[in-house]
């Protein structure tokens, strides 16, 4: 598929989980279930997969660990798979971190991978002015395709101001914006930057996970050069996503149905937000301040039988106090939100060869 393709998959918007890290119990990769991830996510019907981000872990970039280039392989092979039956490919979106050195390193590790889009981090630079930040954007997108990535300061993001966004939106290469500040006013900061940027082709994708449904179906209508312009968030990059995935799948249609009927947003939208946040809160392990939040992930895909366990390559990375009896109240209060049926009947054609 070219390029001019790839970016209308991107700008017409879809579902991309994050992709999550499968462990053996002596926390070495589990080659067989991470390509079951893969295979389950493709099936479950989205439009791409985001791999090395906060859900695969940061530490598979640690040395004596090294595994950044092997899942990125991993997830390739398998998208490069699903892509030979299919009229539109999948997006490849590659997580990138790190000092400007070793953000281009992974840059060139993802592009030779086949990638299409590097999600950029920030968050090794927070102490750094805003020319430094652009100048670091400008580097790697010189590499790859960027998505730039607004990630909330609890989970290690930084506060990026309208101006930065305004000038981010400026660089040639920027593809996409991932929005996960979680924080409304900072939500708009990037959207308004987009706007009087002029530039329409950038996608805008949630990674809000307290609104993600919302997010889906609003107009965002700023009055710019006398004009009122009006944008709308395409689709969703997003952790929540790596569970539960084809019912994700089918909640962005929905909201994109919604979003193009440009009429009143049904009630049946509002209530479906709010179920949609309760569960987030407790998969990501709000209570604890996102302690659990790569474990609560791990512990549904473990009771769907897609992972042997909740490990992380943190051994102190664990679940919240409480998480898991949450866990069994979402389950109980939202069936309609769990795809564990779909998974079922799948999961062993996944875990196959």
């Amino acid at each position: 598929m070219n390029s001019s393709q790839i970016l209308k998959t991107l700008q017409q918007g879809t579902a991309i989980p994050a992709h999550p890290l499968a462990l053996t119990a002596s926390r070495k990769l589990d080659e067989r279930r991470q390509r079951a991830l893969s295979r389950y996510y493709i099936a479950s019907g989205v439009g791409g997969l985001a791999v090395g981000v906060h859900t695969t872990q940061f530490e598979i970039r640690n040395p004596g660990i090294d595994l950044y280039q092997p899942v990125l392989e991993l997830a390739a092979e398998e998208m490069n798979r699903a892509d030979k039956h299919r009229d539109q490919h999948l997006l490849r979106v590659a997580g990138i971190c790190g000092n400007t050195k070793q953000a281009t390193s992974e840059a060139a590790i993802a592009r030779e991978a086949g990638y299409h889009f590097g999600l950029l981090s920030l968050s090794a630079l927070k102490d750094v002015d805003e020319e430094t930040l652009i100048q670091h954007c400008h580097a790697v997108s010189e590499v790859i395709p960027v998505f730039g990535f607004y990630l909330q300061p609890d989970v290690g993001g930084r506060l990026l101001p309208y101006s930065f966004w305004r000038r981010f939106c400026e660089i040639e290469n920027v593809a996409a914006i991932k929005m996960a500040p979680f924080n409304r006013y900072h939500t708009l900061d990037v959207i308004r930057a987009v706007v009087e940027s002029g530039r329409d082709e950038i996608a805008l994708y949630t990674g809000n996970d307290d609104n993600i449904v919302l997010d889906l179906v609003t107009p965002f209508r700023f009055n710019f050069e006398g004009k009122q312009v009006e944008r709308r968030i395409a689709g969703g990059l997003l952790g929540h996503w790596a569970v539960w995935t084809s019912k994700a799948v089918e909640i962005l249609k929905e909201c994109q149905q919604v979003a193009e009927a440009n009429s009143e947003i049904p009630l049946s939208i509002i209530h479906r937000n709010t179920e949609v946040t309760d569960c987030n809160a407790v998969l990501f392990d709000v209570a604890n301040r996102f302690q659990g939040c790569i474990p609560g992930i791990h512990e549904v895909l473990r009771r769907q039988g897609l992972l042997e366990g909740t490990w992380c390559l943190n051994p102190d990375e664990v679940m919240g106090s409480g998480q898991l009896e949450e866990i069994d109240r979402i389950y109980a209060a939202y069936p309609h939100l769990n795809d564990d049926e779909f998974v079922a009947a799948h999961r062993d054609d996944w875990l196959s060869g």
